[in-house]
């Protein structure tokens, strides 16, 4: 089912959560929210939205960290239903793909439902404060893979770092529903 993100609620504080990756190591958001802002991503492996930018993703998300901002992405989807979406899956889809952040899994599914993740993908741009600033798409390119893209994640990201804030003018990312229990 196809779904949009809901508009950004600036300002928005983000709960702490402690997640692993599929190899067992923990990360905390807190320990991850940078002096410029960390990005979180709602994503899966078996999303057709997903896979379609995932390329653009791992490039965006390497611009982003040479700039000094941190980069989570965490995997909601109730994956016993899912099996495409298993942390071993997991673990090759980042491997596939080149992930230079970490993918963790969310089994108990408090972190989606806490942040209030709708689809795959579903970005929060928060600035060093762990506020909200940005709930945009990865860019223009829709499902298509055009080389000339309006980069919006990452100017928007590259705002927050700079400024605190985010672009008052965001388009919703759209994907798959994230598949609850």
């Amino acid at each position: 089912m196809l779904l949009d993100t809901p508009i950004c609620d600036f300002g928005w504080k983000a709960p702490d959560f402690t997640l692993q990756d599929p190899d067992g190591k923990s990360f905390t958001m807190s320990e991850q929210l940078g002096e410029k802002g960390l990005l979180i991503a709602f994503i899966c492996n078996h999303c057709p939205y997903v896979q379609t930018i995932a390329e653009r993703f791992v490039e965006d998300v390497k611009a982003l960290q040479a700039q000094g901002i941190n980069v989570l992405a965490v995997m909601s989807n109730d994956y016993r239903h899912v099996s495409q979406d298993s942390p071993e899956n997991m673990r090759r889809f980042a491997q596939h793909y080149g992930f230079t952040f970490p993918y963790l899994v969310d089994e108990g599914q408090l972190v989606g439902k806490a942040y209030g993740a709708v689809c795959t993908p579903d970005f929060f741009g928060l600035n060093s404060q762990g506020e909200l600033q940005y709930r945009g798409r990865l860019d223009d390119a829709r499902m298509g893979n055009p080389i000339d893209r309006t980069k919006e994640l990452v100017n928007a990201m590259i705002q927050i770092a700079e400024t605190g804030k985010g672009p008052v003018e965001q388009i919703a990312s759209m994907g798959c529903s994230i598949k609850w229990s």
